[in-house]
Formats: C-alpha cells, sequence, structure tokens
C-alpha cells in the first residue's frame, strides 16, 4: 500500500504458507521464492517486488533462509539485498542464483558483507558481475569472518579476480567452499591453476573447490596435485569440464597413495579414457582408502576402463560411490555393475546406473543420481536435495547447503 504497488500472487501465496509454518510453531524457515518452480504458477519476481520483501523480512527472526534464484532482481534488487544482508540479524542462507545482477549490484552485496557476521552460504551463481564484482568479493573475505560458503560459478570473473582470490584465500580463516565455475579465461597457460595451487599449499581450513571449466591441461592437473600432497584439508574437488586426458591421471593416482582427506573428486566431461581410469582404479585397490565418490562421467572410458573401475570396489570398503554414465558400455561393463549392486557392495542410490536385462543379456539404464545433479534445476517431483542426486554435499557438507 505504501508504495501502490500490486501484489505478486506468487509472493503472497508463499508467505501466506510460511503464516502457517509459524503458527504450527516452526522456528527456522528457509522462504523458497524461486522463480524456476513448474509445480505452481510463477510470477517472477522484480527489483521492486524484493524491495517489499526486505521491509517483510528485515525484522522477522524466524526467517533464517531466503532462496529467490531464477528471478529477475537486478542491480535494483541487489541494493535491497544488501540493505537485508545489514538490517536482517538471523539470515543465514542467501541464494540470488541467475537474477540479471551486475557489477555494480555485485559491489553492493560485496560491501554489505564487510560488517555482517551472521550470513553464512551466499550464492551468486550466473549473476554477470565480472571482474569488477569479484575483485570487491576478493577484498569483502579480507575483512569478513562468518562467510564459509561462496559460490560465484558462471559469473564471468576475469584472471584478475581468480588470482585475488586465490591471494586472499592464502589468509581467510573461515572459508571452507568456493565456486569459481567458468571464469573468462584468455590464452592457455592455466596460470588460474598455478595461482589456486600456490593457495592450497598455504590453506589449511577449505574444504570444497569446485574449479569447473578451467581449461585444465596435463600441466594444470600437476600444479594442483603437487599442492594435494602438501594440502591437509581440501575433501571435495571438482575439476569437472576440462581438458584432462589420461596423463593427467598419473599425478592424480599418485598423489592419491598418500593423501588422506580428499572424500570425493568429480572428473566428470573429460578424457582420461582407458589409461587414466586403470591407474585410478590401481591406486583405489592398494593404496588409498580415504576417497569416498568419484565420477568419471563422458570421460571416453571403454570397458576395461570401467570393469578396473568395478573390481577395486569389491578390494577397497571405503569407496562407496562411482558414477559412469555418458562412457562406452560393453556386455562385461553391465554385467560388473550389475553384480556389484546385486550383491549389495553398490548401492543403488550411490550410483548413476540401473541394470536390467533384455533376452537374457543385461544393459544399464541411466538413472538421476550423481554429486551435485539439483545444481541448476529441480526436479518436476520428489526433494530437490535429496542424497543421492547431491551426494558430494551430503558426503562433505559444508556451509547451509540447501
Amino acid at each position: 500500500m505504501e508504495k501502490s504497488q500490486k501484489i505478486n500472487p506468487f509472493i503472497l501465496h508463499i508467505l501466506q504458507e510460511v503464516d502457517e509454518e509459524i503458527k504450527n510453531g516452526l522456528e527456522r524457515i528457509t522462504l523458497n521464492i524461486a522463480g524456476n518452480s513448474r509445480l505452481t504458477p510463477v510470477e517472477r519476481v522484480t527489483g521492486e517486488d524484493f524491495w517489499i520483501l526486505y521491509r517483510i523480512l528485515k525484522k522477522n527472526p524466524y526467517i533464517t533462509g531466503l532462496d529467490v534464484r531464477y528471478n529477475l532482481l537486478s542491480d535494483v534488487g541487489a541494493y535491497y539485498a544488501a540493505r537485508l544482508l545489514q538490517k536482517q540479524p538471523y539470515l543465514i542462507y542467501l541464494n540470488l542464483m541467475f537474477n540479471d545482477i551486475g557489477p555494480e549490484g555485485g559491489e553492493l552485496i560485496a560491501k554489505a558483507l564487510h560488517k555482517n557476521k551472521i550470513l553464512k552460504h551466499l550464492k551468486m551463481t550466473g549473476n554477470k558481475i565480472e571482474n569488477k564484482g569479484g575483485m570487491c568479493f576478493a577484498a569483502m573475505l579480507q575483512i569478513n569472518s562468518s562467510l564459509e560458503k561462496l559460490d560465484l560459478g558462471d559469473c564471468d570473473l576475469g584472471m584478475q579476480s581468480v588470482i585475488a582470490f586465490a591471494t586472499v584465500l592464502t589468509q581467510n580463516q573461515t572459508i571452507k567452499g568456493i565456486n569459481l565455475n567458468r571464469p573468462l579465461l584468455y590464452g592457455e597457460q592455466e596460470e588460474s591453476t598455478v595461482h589456486l595451487g600456490h593457495m592450497l599449499k598455504e590453506n589449511h581450513c577449505l574444504v570444497e573447490l569446485h574449479m569447473c571449466k578451467h581449461q585444465i591441461k596435463t600441466d594444470g592437473i600437476r600444479q594442483l596435485c603437487d599442492a594435494l600432497y602438501l594440502n591437509r584439508s581440501l575433501r571435495y574437488l571438482d575439476v569437472s569440464c576440462n581438458k584432462i586426458t589420461h596423463d593427467g591421471m598419473v599425478y592424480l593416482a599418485d598423489v592419491l597413495k598418500s593423501n588422506t582427506t580428499l572424500e570425493v573428486i568429480d572428473l566428470s566431461f573429460n578424457r582420461i579414457e582407458n589409461a587414466g581410469a586403470n591407474y585410478l582404479s590401481e591406486t583405489l585397490a592398494s593404496h588409498n582408502r580415504s576417497l569416498k565418490a568419484l565420477s568419471v562421467v563422458s570421460n571416453n572410458i571403454e570397458g576395461e576402463g570401467l570393469v578396473a573401475l568395478s573390481q577395486s570396489m569389491k578390494t577397497n570398503p571405503t569407496f562407496s560411490n562411482i558414477y559412469i554414465w555418458g562412457n562406452k558400455f560393453d556386455e562385461a561393463t553391465c554385467v560388473a555393475y550389475s553384480d556389484l549392486i546385486q550383491t549389495g557392495r553398490l548401492k543403488p542410490d550411490n550410483t548413476d546406473v540401473e541394470p536390467f536385462v533384455v533376452d537374457g543379456r543385461v544393459y544399464l539404464a541411466e538413472v538421476s543420481n550423481g554429486l551435485k545433479k539439483h545444481y541448476y534445476w529441480t526436479p518436476t517431483y520428489g526433494g530437490a536435495c535429496s542424497d543421492s542426486s547431491n551426494a558430494g554435499f551430503t558426503l562433505v557438507p559444508v556451509g547451509q547447503h540447501l
């Protein structure tokens, strides 16, 4: 009424549901106003709508999480999000994924976090805050001492801001998880891995690191592996969607012989082939007893390599999750994984394949399990954060993951 603004029916419906939950005694509530819901009619939230939300939430003691992904907040909404972070003393989780927030909006949010001592987990994924916004977030991490998880994937960060994050994280002692997926890198020098590798040698509290689409090749994975000989905190390493070949697996297999902290490795969408799978399976079978989950989805691996990985599960009691879809299955592969599932060694929820039989022959079908299957989207039914679809975050829980 104050702004003579028409009410967004989607927000009204969500707030009415929350009122009911508060009446029923629920105290810690995450307000889910995601603009990509397929089950309820959605009118996407604009920056002006967010002003109303800010006014309602700024003193509300029950709301500890706010999810407004896939809306139309833009820099106007970012201004009110920054105000909310300054005024709301209870908010520990804020998801602003894909909201058309630019460098100016990114700067406002980063500056609001200079004094905020409550927020634990911030998702800025897909907002094109670019190098300017990235530098502001890096500067913020020098001051902020409460944020545990920061997601800046697909934000068009430049090399300058990746270097800034690597530098800051050698000093920051509170960030446990960071996502730096898909920076805009020009050139083939693999510079980002040099700096992040140096950071991993110095940093002793980072638990989760996402480096998807960093153009990592053999030399880049060697730099990271050199650091992992010294690092004793990292438990989840995501190097999916890079250019890693079987040569790089020599270094990773070797470091896994002595590293006892890595629990989840995501190698999806690389090209490690049979040779790379064999290097890994040999280490997992005879040396490593800390790795729990491995994803080699779409790596051009054929039957020989896939069967070798299945064999390593038989001798390694810790190795519980494996994801193999998108490779070249032959009959031996299908039989090997079918046997693992049928004997109970591999639980159906811990892999992305399911055996079925036609005319006496075993085949494998895909099922919707993975390390972070629901990173960009949520399913049309069932839980959006089921353990089997987001196994990486379940095995290595960092910050407030919702």
